[in-house]
């Protein structure tokens, strides 16, 4: 074989192995890069739901500075990859955001887009920084018929945020839907699931006063939530007002003495305690119940619904509960048997009530409605 041919073969060779190594290293540096914008991405997401959920950013503060450190590492990797800088200046700036360093988010947001124009996370970090929902609702429609199928995740996420502050919670709900079914990091639905049930269940609360839609969707309520839902959305409280204003610390005093709010809310207690009840505990099921029922035989001048059930059942040749996490001697007994029996409060599984568990105040607002109807 002619040696020039050989060695133009060999040649050849070593340059393709050269290429094939040089794309590897490339694949595996952008590999690297997109990695680490997850890793970000899981990091952050999930505060950002938190504080949006109404937690304090001093509560996540250690997630704030673990996430920190994270990016401070990320920027000492020196790369030329505009793209990437551009998302890595975004998520540091959305992170200052949640520091409420809101001059520092704008200059990061300014060089992300210099560095990646329309890059999907400066895109959202533009949107946070819009503090008015109608205004952010009119960028995100926007992104929206730009983006195409770019980014229709993350935007559909702050399509559900913004929805909600505008209390369009139906359409809130579908946004979230439309966001978790598009191919989203996980680490959305898992964080944003709660606001989307929670816009679920408010679908219907319009018309309501300002001061109960704070109350609803939440996670518990207190007694002073269950007087606000109760006095704001119902004519429940006349036989204490007469129709009178009268504060709401009066109510919880007045509720108390007239037995509508039990001094305590374990139901297995039989001597019941002198100790009064707290306006700012939680509510419970079994405490809710209570509370339900005692209105709910006021309204209806029947105070004999309140030893109902009881009496019946404790007669029988072998008394047992039908309810087995109820005791027969509970004092909520009757209570809870009541809410059970006119559908006010379901059962769970079908055989346990779960009265330690709390009530949520768009459950207590439906039920109160359906009473004072």
């Amino acid at each position: 074989m002619n040696k020039n041919l050989i060695i133009i073969c060999i040649m050849a060779v070593i340059l393709s192995s050269c290429a094939s190594t040089r794309d590897i290293v490339i694949n595996n540096n952008r590999s690297q890069l997109e990695q680490n914008l997850i890793e970000l991405e899981t990091a952050i997401v999930p505060i950002e739901a938190s504080i949006d959920a109404g937690r304090n950013a001093a509560s996540r503060q250690t997630e704030i500075s673990s996430a920190r450190q994270m990016i401070t590492r990320m920027e000492r990797e020196s790369t030329a990859d505009a793209d990437y800088s551009g998302k890595l200046n975004a998520w540091s700036g959305r992170l200052f955001l949640l520091e409420g360093r809101n001059n520092d988010a704008q200059r990061l947001h300014r060089q992300s887009v210099a560095a990646s124009t329309a890059n999907i996370p400066a895109v959202i970090l533009s949107i946070r920084l819009e503090r008015d929902p109608t205004r952010r609702m009119q960028m995100i429609d926007r992104e929206l018929a730009l983006s195409g199928q770019s980014g229709i995740g993350e935007l559909n996420v702050e399509r559900g945020r913004a929805l909600t502050d505008l209390n369009r919670f139906s359409e809130a709900a579908g946004a979230f839907d439309v966001a978790f079914s598009s191919g989203l990091n996980n680490i959305y639905s898992e964080s944003y699931m709660s606001a989307r049930n929670r816009a679920w269940e408010l679908r219907n609360t319009s018309g309501v006063a300002a001061a109960t839609l704070n109350t609803l969707g939440r996670e518990t309520i207190s007694w002073n939530d269950c007087i606000t839902i109760a006095k704001n959305e119902t004519q429940l409280f006349r036989f204490i007002t007469g129709g009178r204003t009268i504060t709401d610390a009066e109510l919880f005093s007045r509720l108390v003495e007239r037995g509508f709010i039990p001094n305590i809310q374990d139901i297995n207690i039989i001597n019941w305690p002198a100790a009064s009840p707290r306006a700012d505990e939680v509510v419970t099921r079994a405490g809710a119940a209570w509370f339900i029922w005692h209105l709910y035989a006021e309204a209806r001048a029947d105070r004999g619904l309140l030893s109902r059930y009881s009496a019946r059942y404790a007669t029988g040749a072998n008394p047992r509960s039908p309810i087995l996490d109820i005791p027969l001697r509970s004092p909520f007994f009757d209570s809870v048997l009541g809410c059970v029996e006119t559908e006010f409060i379901s059962l769970p599984d079908g055989r346990n009530f779960r009265p330690t568990q709390p009530m949520r105040g768009t459950e207590l607002l439906v039920i109160l409605r359906r009473i004072d109807n």
